[in-house]
């Protein structure tokens, strides 16, 4: 079909999950057995932390082939196009091991293609929330690797972002504005080279952040019923909210489900733990070791790392460990309610560790200077009209579950509604199938797509 398409109805073939070279020359052979006469650009995606530490191994290994050269050349125009995925890798080893991964691979990849005389086109991953690589576009344009945005970049839009940044023609343009000045500014006054002993300092902040992400997320073998439990995880699936499965195999662990919904599940119970989890103990590890006044340099004087702990503020400030507690005592079982006090006395020593080396007193002290001047105040003015949603989502979670496990013995089970306009507004439900879902089901899930609507309006940052 793309053979007979026009060359210009699609730019670029991506390839998730790229590992090997291999990867993209097999597309680019498939095009060329099919006849394709323009053929497109294959942008390889590199998505996991191994993926990312992989990544100038595997362009090495492509662009030292003659023959791709010179396909890449005659073809386009000698430009190579490569995505470095946000998502995956933060899901992977949290954010801030993520985030250092990513500011790496971008030098090492672009250092690979200047190599070979080739000009390396950078394509962003990203989501809309601070744990799937989003944030303000300026701050994320402007704390990139020096000489690696060379007058082009290319970004993902997804999820509400895109009416939020696109939905109007003014809010349009100042958002093509954005990302046009960013872009300039990069190019024409770029960001000085990070130091060494800054460089050191990320290694191991990253090292400790990912260590401790991981402990908990992928080897405590209670966390992932915690996480089933305490979250809407599990009815995110069967609310067809979003344009993919879940999960991408069928499996019980984290490493099968998806970013997205891995991201959204925590946002909506006001926690954001993949943002967070693991820097506390690496910020406090430095701390310790007498290391607060280089960190506090790094803060006033490198993008990057005053963009990462910004973002992580942010989100610190619009989380709620109080929602979350509530979470647990209504859906946790008992035994498990433990680990959920742990990871609450984890998000509050992250949060003194921030404000630390921030040297703020309270979360966005100083908002009126930053990226966003008023965004202390539209939290604490959404705040008490997201609070009463998440405790309404809190008991339709729970009124669900018991329903489900009651195998038709729960006493909602005779909720039979003989109001017509219930009847009719149950019936408009595009998913339901009548002849399984109990009508008490669907005014629970619809309960619950309202409430989920709500909180993600509420919470921004979450596609």
């Amino acid at each position: 079909m793309l053979a007979d398409l026009p060359s210009d109805s699609l730019h670029s073939y991506i390839i998730s999950m790229t590992r090997t070279a291999s990867d993209v020359l097999s597309v680019v052979l498939l095009m060329r057995e099919c006849g394709m006469a323009d053929p497109l650009t294959v942008a390889p995606l590199f998505e996991t932390l191994d993926d990312l530490y992989n990544a100038p191994g595997t362009l090495t290994t492509l662009l030292s082939s003659e023959w791709y050269r010179n396909h890449i050349i005659s073809n386009h125009g000698g430009v190579q196009e490569c995505m470095i995925g946000y998502s995956d890798s933060g899901k992977d080893a949290g954010r801030m091991a993520a985030a250092w991964s990513l500011f790496e691979t971008q030098e090492n990849i672009v250092n690979v293609a200047d190599k070979y005389g080739v000009r390396l086109i950078l394509f962003h991953g990203r989501g809309g929330s601070v744990g799937r690589g989003g944030g303000p576009t300026h701050m994320a344009i402007r704390s990139q690797p020096p000489k690696t945005i060379k007058g082009k970049l290319r970004v993902t839009i997804q999820g509400e972002t895109i009416e939020q940044q696109f939905g109007e023609r003014e809010v349009c343009f100042r958002t093509l504005d954005l990302y046009t000045s960013a872009v300039l500014e990069a190019c024409l006054d770029p960001p000085s080279m990070p130091k060494q002993e800054w460089r050191e300092m990320m290694h191991q902040l990253s090292e400790t952040s990912c260590k401790v992400y991981r402990s908990y997320v992928f080897q405590r073998p209670e966390f992932i019923e915690y996480f089933n439990l305490a979250t809407p995880v599990g009815e995110l699936g069967r609310l067809n909210i979003g344009s993919r499965p879940a999960s991408r195999k069928q499996t019980k662990g984290i490493e099968g489900l998806r970013a997205i919904p891995w991201v959204f599940a925590w946002t909506q119970t006001r926690f954001h733990l993949p943002v967070w989890l693991g820097i506390g103990d690496a910020l406090s590890e430095a701390v310790e070791k007498g290391q607060l006044p280089l960190l506090q340099t790094m803060y006033d004087e490198w993008p990057f790392f005053k963009g990462l702990l910004d973002l992580v503020e942010m989100v610190m400030a619009k989380a709620d460990p109080r929602v979350t507690a509530m979470y647990d005592a209504k859906l946790v079982r008992p035994e498990l309610q433990a680990l959920g006090d742990e990871l609450r006395a984890k998000f509050a020593a992250t949060k003194a560790q921030v404000l630390k080396i921030v040297r703020h007193q309270e979360l966005l002290e100083d908002a009126a200077s930053g990226a966003h001047p008023e965004l202390d105040e539209k939290i604490r003015l959404r705040s008490p009209y997201v609070a009463p949603l998440n405790v309404l989502q809190v008991q339709t979670l729970h009124n669900l579950r018991e329903f489900d496990a009651s195998s038709g013995q729960d006493p909602h089970a005779s909720y039979q509604p003989s109001e017509t306009e219930i009847i009719e507004l149950l019936s408009r439900d595009p998913h339901r199938d009548l002849g399984t879902k109990h009508p008490f089901q669907a005014a629970m899930d619809d309960c619950l797509m309202i409430t989920i609507k709500g909180i993600a309006a509420g919470m921004q940052n979450t596609g």
